[in-house]
C-alpha cells in the first residue's frame, strides 16, 4: 500500500462531516434560546429605563407611572425616567414602544385606550397582541356617573325617568373621545333607552367642571375626577361601572346593582414591553412592579387618586386584553361610534 508522503491530515469520513454539520445546525437553533436565558441578562438594567406614557402629564396613567417610578428606581438600581408621548388617543406612544429595540430599556405604561383604539380606528400603528409582551396589570378605576343635587334626582333610576321626560334636551360631559368614560356614557344611553348629547372635554377635571357650572346634566368620567366632589356632596354619584362599590363611597351603587347586568367597564392601566424582549427581563419587571403594587402604602396612595391596585402578572393582563378587545368592539358597534375624520 502506498504511504502518504505529504503532511496533509487524513481526509474526514463522510459520516464525520455529516455529524459535524448536524451539530452546527443544532447549535444554530439552540444558541439563540440559550442566549435568551443567559445569565448575561442579570446585568439588566445597566442604564436608565424609559417609561413611556402615551398621554400628557397629570392624567391618570401619568400619575400611576410617577407613583411607580421611585420604587422601580430603587429596586432596579437605575433611573426610571417618565417620558410623556401624547397624541392620537395614545396611538403615538403605543406605537413608539412597539417599534423600540426589545432590550428592556423602553417600557410602555398605558390605559384602556390600548385595546379600544384598534376597535375604533381603521389604521392603528400597532397590534395589541402581536407587538407587545405583557408585564403587569397595574390598577383599575371605575367610571362614575354623577349629577348636580339641583337636578332633583338621587338614583340612576330617577335619572333615567328624568331623561325620558326630557328626551333630546339633555347632555352629558365626558373626559375625551373614545375614552372608557365616553363609551360607558354611550353604552348607558343604549341600555337605558335615553337620548343625551355627548360633550367631550380634555380630561376628567374639565368634564366635571362643566357639570358644576350647570352646562350639562350629567358627567361620565373616570372616578379620580369626580371623587372629591362626590365625597364632599357637591355632586351626587348615581352609579359606578366597577364590579363592586368603591371603598369610601359606599352610598354609590354599581351600574349592575342599579339594574344593568354585565355593565362593568372600568379604566385599567398596564405595563408592556416590545414583543421580542427577552423573557427574563420581563419577568424581573413583573416581579418588581407587583411587589411595589402590593405594598400597603402604595395601595393607599393609589386609592387617594381613585385607583385600586390590581397587581396582576402577565397572564392576568393577557386575559384582560383578550376579554376587553371584543367587549369594546361590541360597545363601539352598538353605539355607532366612529373615529373622526
Amino acid at each position: 500500500m502506498t504511504k502518504r508522503t505529504d503532511d496533509r491530515p487524513p481526509l474526514k469520513s463522510r459520516r464525520t462531516v455529516l455529524k459535524a454539520g448536524a451539530i452546527a445546525a443544532a447549535n444554530a437553533i439552540v444558541m439563540p434560546f440559550i442566549a435568551r436565558f443567559s445569565p448575561a441578562f442579570a446585568d439588566w438594567p445597566d442604564r436608565p429605563v424609559r417609561l413611556i406614557v402615551p398621554f400628557g402629564p397629570g392624567g391618570p396613567v401619568d400619575v400611576i407611572a410617577r407613583l411607580l417610578a421611585p420604587g422601580l428606581t430603587e429596586s432596579l438600581k437605575t433611573s426610571v425616567v417618565i417620558e410623556n408621548k401624547p397624541g392620537a388617543g395614545g396611538n403615538i406612544g403605543n406605537a413608539l414602544v412597539a417599534r423600540s429595540d426589545p432590550d428592556g430599556y423602553t417600557v410602555l405604561c398605558t390605559s384602556s385606550t390600548f385595546v379600544i383604539n384598534p376597535m375604533l380606528y381603521a389604521n392603528v400603528p400597532y397590534d395589541p397582541v402581536k407587538d407587545f409582551l405583557p408585564v403587569a396589570d397595574l390598577a383599575g378605576s371605575p367610571t362614575a356617573f354623577a349629577v348636580q343635587p339641583s337636578l332633583g334626582v338621587k338614583t340612576l333610576a330617577e335619572f333615567v325617568d328624568y331623561a325620558k321626560k326630557h328626551q333630546g334636551q339633555m347632555s352629558y360631559a365626558h373626559s375625551g373621545f373614545a375614552t372608557p368614560a365616553h363609551l360607558a356614557g354611550e353604552f348607558f344611553k343604549i341600555r337605558a333607552g335615553i337620548d343625551m348629547t355627548p360633550v367631550p372635554f380634555g380630561g376628567g377635571g374639565p368634564a366635571v367642571q362643566s357639570l358644576l357650572s350647570g352646562a350639562v346634566q350629567m358627567v361620565s368620567t373616570a372616578l379620580p375626577g369626580a371623587h372629591p366632589h362626590i365625597a364632599a356632596g357637591t355632586l351626587i354619584g348615581i352609579g359606578m361601572t366597577g364590579e363592586k362599590r368603591w371603598f369610601d363611597l359606599p352610598q354609590v351603587p354599581t351600574i349592575v346593582e342599579a339594574g344593568y347586568p354585565g355593565f362593568v367597564v372600568d379604566t385599567f392601566t398596564a405595563m408592556l414591553l416590545p414583543a421580542k424582549t427577552p423573557q427574563p427581563i420581563a419577568d424581573r419587571l413583573t416581579q418588581e412592579c407587583t411587589a411595589i403594587l402590593k405594598r400597603p402604602d402604595m395601595q393607599a396612595r393609589l386609592r387617594t387618586v381613585g385607583f385600586e391596585a390590581s397587581a396582576g402578572g402577565p397572564e392576568a393582563l393577557r386575559a384582560r386584553i383578550a376579554r376587553e378587545l371584543p367587549m369594546w368592539k361590541d360597545i363601539i358597534q352598538q353605539a355607532k361610534i366612529s373615529a373622526p375624520g
